[in-house]
């Protein structure tokens, strides 16, 4: 086995850096979703989500800036084009939101994929021994699981 600079297996990185790029792509259409709903959002509850739209969206931009540092850590490339994105990423695109509850529903919606891509980063990272993607994985899935909670805590439905 051929180890890397960090004393993780190669091909074993390789492929949690492939897999780090495909939640990366998510996450840029997920962060782009936010910004989206949070410039297009309107009526009575305005004030309210347009802060947390915008929580939202500093939270998606710090954690797409973690997974592309991490992808490096690991040896690889992060994606950094939107056509890369497109390709790959299947967060649903939002589009001229401006109702809340169809607002909340994209970003529940939106989680979705990223949630099952962590759970197999996880799962790939824990047998790879690589306690860096490891414990960031398991970090995003409990930040994750709980917006989604919430969000359908607002939308008063059932998780």
């Amino acid at each position: 086995m051929k180890l890397n600079s960090i004393g993780l297996d190669a091909r074993q990185s390789k492929e949690l850096g492939q897999e780090l790029n495909t939640l990366l792509a998510n996450f840029q259409v997920y962060y782009m979703n936010l910004r989206g709903i949070h410039w297009n959002i309107k009526g009575k509850r305005f004030f309210d989500l347009h802060a947390k739209f915008e929580e939202l969206y500093d939270d998606a931009n710090l954690k797409v800036d973690m997974v592309a540092e991490r992808v490096l850590t690991l040896g690889e490339v992060p994606l950094h084009t939107f056509g890369d994105y497109m390709k790959i990423a299947k967060v649903p695109q939002g589009k001229n939101i401006t109702e809340d509850e169809k607002a909340i529903r994209l970003i529940v919606d939106s989680l979705t994929e990223p949630l099952k891509i962590e759970r197999r980063i996880l799962e790939a990272s824990d047998k790879a021994d690589d306690e860096g993607t490891n414990s960031m994985m398991s970090d995003f899935i409990t930040e994750q699981e709980k917006t989604v909670w919430m969000m359908k805590a607002w939308l008063a439905e059932e998780i």
